[in-house]
């Protein structure tokens, strides 16, 4: 039986040599640099459990889902302690009438077919422009090798809403020409879907954009997928809320109003140094 043994363990150390033998040199590099990871992450914990920085700061671009429109921003932080950072972020996005619906129109040019479409109604696109501070607090996943952190986020500041004419076009009844026209107390050929044959130029009405200034707020919770990493991979659901210092305009035939609430899932993509 002991024979067995000792013969069994020479076999399984030369089955070992020999597999170690086989690796190629990219392999065994890869094996090296997963060592490596390993320990870096091990000292990175050791480090928090001693109460010192494993990053100074961070920077990141996130795409924001709502539920009532679409938003991205640039975020910047500065670790002030291992569980708290201090943020600023820049946000750009775009609020949609709940009621909006898109119609879909086909006209005649040039004896040509043109597939259009409009929003019936539309007064103004919404955009909202905001410059915010606040807290990235870690609530769980301190000392998790495997990455993945829960922070909460709480913070708001200034929005600039900004409303741009929503433009159509028609095919004015009076002249019998093709037009593009914004409401303007026009409800006669603004409202007619009998001479709607689209919707105008997506650059029409830029120059005369209104600015309406608000202010938010914002709490969220971000999952961190790289804690441990330079590079921030996160996923994000959170709330905001937003006041205007008038109602906006969005779309006709609908009550106004200048508090906006909505709910958002985020992908967040950057680095921290």
């Amino acid at each position: 039986m002991k024979k067995l043994f000792i013969i069994v363990s020479l076999l399984g150390s030369v089955a070992i040599s020999a597999q170690q033998k086989t690796q190629s040199p990219a392999q065994m590099e890869k094996a090296r640099k997963k060592a490596e990871r390993k320990e870096k992450i091990n000292q990175m914990i050791k480090q928090e459990e001693e109460g010192a920085l494993v990053f100074n700061k961070q920077g990141s671009f996130s795409f924001k889902f709502n539920s009532d429109g679409w938003g991205m921003f640039y975020e910047r932080g500065k670790y002030k302690t291992v569980t708290k950072t201090n943020l600023w972020w820049i946000e750009l996005g775009e609020h949609k009438h709940p009621k909006e619906e898109k119609v879909p129109t086909i006209s005649a040019s040039g004896g040509f077919l043109i597939v259009s479409s409009y929003i019936y109604g539309k007064r103004n696109n919404f955009y909202n422009l905001k410059l915010g501070l606040g807290q990235q607090k870690l609530i769980g996943g301190k000392g998790n090798k495997n990455g993945v952190a829960v922070s909460a986020i709480y913070g708001g500041g200034l929005t600039a809403g900004l409303l741009k004419p929503y433009y159509i076009e028609i095919q004015n009844p009076n002249n019998n020409k093709q037009e593009q026209i914004k409401y303007d107390n026009n409800d006669n050929l603004f409202l007619d879907p009998t001479i709607i044959l689209g919707r105008g130029g997506l650059t029409k009405g830029f120059g005369e954009m209104k600015f309406v200034p608000g202010a938010h707020v914002r709490t969220a919770l971000r999952f961190d997928y790289g804690r441990y990493n330079e590079v921030v991979s996160a996923l994000e659901v959170g709330l905001n809320a937003e006041y205007y210092s008038q109602k906006m305009p969005i779309l006709l035939l609908n009550k106004e109003k200048s508090f906006f609430f909505n709910a958002y899932v985020a992908l967040t993509f950057g680095k921290r140094k």
